[in-house]
């Protein structure tokens, strides 16, 4: 019978995510470590074959991505990541692409009653106490991407902190009149847009800074949704000095704005995003990097280790976050 990547990781006495990240060339592992991986792949002849070993084990083979927004750049890069882990193991991958609540809520419990997955990530959806029970007591392991419940694992981003990043760096720059423009913050999905506003809201708060509610504009997630709102934040009496969006696809949004607007970016304007997508380098926007490819990896690899079953218990893995400043942020006019 052909390996598998479980005889990999037990002939080196090593997990399948450690497996899995010497098959991607991950340099987080040891040169010892990659070197006794890389020796067992050698002598156990391991090569991936999915359809053969579905037939010999009984098994679906694939891992299972539950997601909202899938042509979202943020979700790409995070698939991305996804795949990449994915490369070299013998797990497919299926996409679940949720709509709405009751979606949601459909394919929660159909995989706790009738999984079609070995395991399943599940991003930017958080699961109400009821559903977690149920998933974590359910015949296939979940992981959390950007979404927690301390039954289950996750990985995270931490999102306050993010939005007091963003909000600190700007009144560092002199703003007081800084706005936020991001998704409706009681939406089911997305949970980590009311976090960044919680962030912005106590980075005020500390400075001193009055929060109006002026300044806040909430709407789908669309670029042409924040080209809207944002006009509409600039013509107010008093409009802002500095917006704040909760995405980049919405901070390109309010460059759009201020553009047809004819206002000067970053002289009379600071624009500053949140995620780190591609297009964010291309357009010089200052943005929050949040590594969404690394998340995407990571939640791949405590899934393996799951599948393993070496993990004694739910656990949590922050990825960092670091700001990178470009050409869209300045101090305000004098």
């Amino acid at each position: 019978m052909p390996a598998t990547i479980r005889d990999v990781a037990k002939y080196a006495n090593v997990g399948v995510g450690t497996v899995s990240r010497v098959l991607n060339n991950n340099p987080s592992v040891s040169d010892e470590t990659r070197l006794k991986v890389l020796a067992a792949i050698k002598d156990l002849d391991y090569h991936p074959n999915p359809i053969a070993r579905q037939l010999s084990t009984g098994r679906t083979l694939t891992i299972g991505v539950i997601l909202p927004y899938l042509t979202m750049p943020s979700y790409v890069e995070r698939l991305r990541g996804v795949q990449r882990a994915l490369a070299g193991t013998e797990y497919d991958l299926i996409l679940f692409s949720v709509e709405s609540p009751a979606q949601r809520d459909a394919f929660f419990e159909d995989i706790s009653r009738s999984p079609r997955a070995d395991g399943i990530l599940i991003i930017s959806l958080p699961p109400e106490d009821q559903q977690a029970r149920r998933l974590a007591n359910s015949q296939v392991p979940v992981v959390l991407v950007d979404a927690y419940h301390p039954e289950l694992c996750s990985v995270l981003i931490d999102d306050i902190q993010g939005g007091r990043m963003i909000t600190e760096y700007l009144i560092q720059l002199g703003h007081q009149k800084i706005a936020f423009l991001g998704d409706y913050l009681e939406t089911p999905f997305h949970p980590s847009m009311r976090y960044r506003f919680q962030g912005y809201q106590e980075a005020l708060q500390e400075a001193g800074i009055t929060y109006s509610p002026e300044y806040l504009a909430e709407g789908t997630n669309e670029r042409s949704t924040a080209r809207r709102l944002a006009k509409q934040l600039l013509s107010l009496e008093n409009p802002p000095t500095a917006i704040f969006a909760g995405c980049d696809t919405q901070a390109i949004g309010v460059l759009d704005a201020a553009r047809e607007m004819g206002i000067r970016v970053p002289e009379a304007l600071s624009v500053i995003g949140y995620d780190g997508i591609r297009d964010a380098e291309y357009l010089n926007l200052t943005t929050v990097e949040q590594h969404l490819f690394d998340s995407g990896v990571e939640g791949v690899q405590l899934l393996l280790e799951a599948l393993d079953q070496t993990i004694p218990e739910p656990r949590k893995k922050y990825i960092p976050i670091e700001l990178v400043v470009r050409g869209t942020t300045a101090p305000p006019l004098a």
